[in-house]
Order: structure tokens, then C-alpha cells, then sequence
């Protein structure tokens, strides 16, 4: 019985030395978000402040959607759209619109804040847009 279960044990033993060598190799991904998010947060940081809002803002929940939608120059109860399946895309669309426009950017730039966000928002926060106020 013994033998039986010896190449049982091997087998399992080899499967955690597998995982357990896995978990080394997502140090450099870990590392590589944790860039990304520092950069995310700085940006939107830098926007918020262009806009005259506070910076700060963006780590509180909810409250950070609602100064979102005042730089897009969207009023705040907006956010219940939101919450609302399919029409969040049209809200988003509508406020990333809103929001190029009062940077001085084109529509074309308020659709690529809305498909492509990652790669606009710091280009917005570290360019040389400013905020020209409620465009629309």
C-alpha cells in the first residue's frame, strides 16, 4: 500500500514545487502595475488640479466620480446614471466629451479619454492642456 502511494506523493510534491516557482515570476508584473497605478494617480491627480479641483479627491469613492463629472462640466447627479448598466457608456462617452472640450482638445481626443483612457489622461495631465472652464 506504502508503494502505492510513494508516486502519489512525488507527483504532488513536484505540482507545489511548480506553483511555489510561479509565484517567483510575478514579481516583475507586480512591479510593472504598481507603476502603472502610481502613474494613473498622479495623472488624474494633475487633471483634478488643472481644473481647480482638489487632487485628493480621487481616492475617495464616489465623491471622486462626482468631481470627475464637474471637470467634464456634467452636474454631479449624474452619477446615478452611472450605477445604470449600458447607459454608464453613454454617461462616460458624454463626460469624456465634455471633458476635451473644456481642456481645449477635439472630439476625437474625448473619444480616445473614453476608449483609451490609460493613455489620454496622461497626456492631458502632463501636457500642456489647460482648463479653460465649462465648454460644455
Amino acid at each position: 500500500m506504502l508503494t502505492q502511494l510513494l508516486p502519489m506523493l512525488q507527483d504532488a510534491s513536484s505540482v507545489s514545487a511548480n506553483y511555489s516557482s510561479q509565484g517567483e515570476l510575478g514579481t516583475v508584473p507586480t512591479l510593472i502595475a504598481l507603476a502603472f497605478l502610481v502613474l494613473m494617480i498622479a495623472a488624474v491627480w494633475k487633471v483634478f488640479t488643472k481644473a481647480g479641483q482638489p487632487g485628493w479627491a480621487l481616492f475617495i469613492p464616489i465623491y471622486n466620480a462626482i468631481v470627475w463629472l464637474r471637470v467634464c462640466g456634467k452636474p454631479g447627479w449624474w452619477f446615478i446614471l452611472l450605477l445604470i448598466p449600458i447607459v454608464n457608456f453613454i454617461i462616460t462617452l458624454l463626460a469624456s466629451l465634455g471633458m476635451a472640450k473644456n481642456f481645449g482638445k477635439s472630439s476625437g481626443f474625448g473619444i480616445g479619454l473614453w476608449l483609451l483612457g490609460p493613455i489620454f489622461i496622461p497626456i492631458l495631465a502632463f501636457g500642456d492642456a489647460k482648463y479653460q472652464g465649462n465648454q460644455g
